[in-house]
């Protein structure tokens, strides 16, 4: 009987608020509704942001391990410059992808 008493009712307003979504089941922001979440642009733009980030991490590192700074080894710093460097390899091979296609597209006769 403890148990059965200490649950609480059923929210459904606060359910569907956490779902993002009103009364309704319509959703709260107008911008999740106008375009699909997490498309191939989004993916695109937080891949670059990655590897932007990884690249600043790299140097900020190159500039403490010059400073002579006891907390970041020597190791550490090699692999984020590794890190950095294999993101960016990627990234420009998915735009020479992309060029190649756009180029094939282009060449195409209608």
């Amino acid at each position: 009987m403890d148990g059965i008493g200490s649950l609480k009712p059923f929210d459904f307003a606060q359910a569907a608020a956490r779902a993002g979504l009103g009364v309704d089941g319509q959703p709260l922001s107008a911008r999740k509704a106008a375009g699909p979440q997490g498309g191939f642009a989004t993916a695109m733009a937080q891949a670059l942001k990655s590897i932007s980030n990884e690249q600043v991490e790299s140097q900020r590192l190159q500039r403490e391990l010059q400073l002579d700074n006891p907390a970041v080894s020597l190791e550490q710093t090699m692999v984020s410059m590794q890190k950095a460097q294999i993101g960016f390899q990627a990234a420009l091979a998915v735009r020479n992808q992309f060029v190649r296609a756009y180029t094939d597209i282009m060449n195409m006769q209608v």
